[in-house]
């Protein structure tokens, strides 16, 4: 009896154990978009400010966008910012400097 009650305490820890939040996915899905896909693939440049995933590709209620650090009125003019949260398609947004560095994600 003690040996089924431990397997069930068992199941029942690994279930409560915390999974990785979306937030944390959408920042990780726009660091490697910084990183990767905008540096490398495009050669973009990031000083324009662009939205770079519009939604996050792990967490669809995310978007990545490039801001200035620190922050200029510019970046909250609604063109300057992505689509799918303008639009409500999205509601929280992680916002990345031009060098993929966290501003904030809200």
């Amino acid at each position: 009896m003690a040996i089924i009650a431990l397997i069930f305490a068992a199941g029942c820890v690994q279930e409560m154990q915390p999974r990785t939040s979306d937030r944390n996915l959408a920042y990780m899905d726009c660091k490697d978009a910084c990183e990767y896909d905008a540096k490398i693939v495009r050669e973009q440049n990031l000083s324009d400010g662009p939205c770079l995933l519009n939604p996050a590709k792990s967490a669809t209620d995310w978007v990545c966008d490039i801001a200035h650090n620190p922050r200029l009125p510019i970046d909250d003019l609604p063109e300057n910012q992505c689509s799918a949260y303008r639009e409500g398609k999205a509601k929280h947004f992680v916002e990345l400097d031009k060098n993929c560095e966290l501003i904030r994600a809200v």
